[in-house]
């Protein structure tokens, strides 16, 4: 199975979207949200029904993760590079190769979210942290924005306990304080959000996107009207 392996009947969801159905103008959704929220699930779902290319956190194969969880102030300023420079070469392969897709976490975050964060608590220098925002800034100024960004929402006991579910070892000894600082961060960006690209903003513990079909379907259906929108806009100018 995919990275974001869940129990979403897909082959129902399909008969309701069907991919021949779609517009041929390509379309970008990325999933954003706190660690454990459920983006690799949603991502999964839409990738499968749209038949979208799928674009996953680099965690399995991270060089830097374990390390980081164990000593996130030796660590920090290695890991945000490399995601910022892995979410920078999937963001230019979704944008360079023609076709829709749907990627797990945005390149905002890593700059918006962890990095200040990781900043805020004494794990990167003020030195590193300069040093990273220039690299950032000089990334994103050659990126056009994801067409749609989905934010879940959760709380950090939430999404804690969905961490320590998972299982997976290196996850194993997040503090939910630091999990509450990024809640901060992601509450305070998300009001910026819109700035970038249009935001839907799901209450992912009052929506069950995981067993809730017509949740499933409303989000698909919104996600379809978004696209078809892109897709009448450009035929327009054209």
């Amino acid at each position: 199975m995919t990275e974001g392996d869940n129990d979403v009947d897909s082959q129902k969801l399909k008969k309701l979207f069907p991919q021949d159905k779609q517009p041929d103008s390509p379309f970008y959704v990325s999933v954003a949200g706190n660690i454990g929220v459920g983006k690799s699930m949603i991502t999964t779902m839409i990738g499968e029904v749209m038949g979208w290319r799928m674009f996953f956190e680099p965690v399995i194969n991270n060089p830097y993760l374990e390390d980081y969880y164990g000593d996130m102030k030796r660590w920090s300023f290695h890991l945000q590079v490399y995601f910022l420079s892995k979410r920078f070469e999937v963001q230019k392969e979704i944008l360079d190769i023609p076709g829709s897709a749907v990627q797990d976490r945005t390149i905002y975050e890593d700059a918006e979210i962890f990095a200040p964060t990781l900043h805020r608590r004494g794990c990167m220098d003020d030195r590193d942290y300069e040093n990273y925002r220039e690299v950032f800034r000089n990334m994103v100024a050659f990126l056009q924005p994801p067409d749609l960004i989905i934010y879940l929402d959760s709380s950090p006991e939430t999404v804690l306990g969905r961490i320590n579910n998972r299982g997976r070892n290196c996850e194993s000894g997040i503090p939910l304080d630091f999990l509450t600082d990024l809640d901060i961060a992601y509450k305070d960006w998300i009001e910026r959000a819109p700035s970038i690209c249009p935001v839907k903003i799901i209450n992912s513990e009052e929506v069950n996107l995981r067993d809730d079909f017509e949740a499933q379907k409303e989000l698909l259906s919104l996600i379809q009207h978004f696209h078809q929108e892109k897709h009448d806009k450009l035929k327009g100018s054209r």
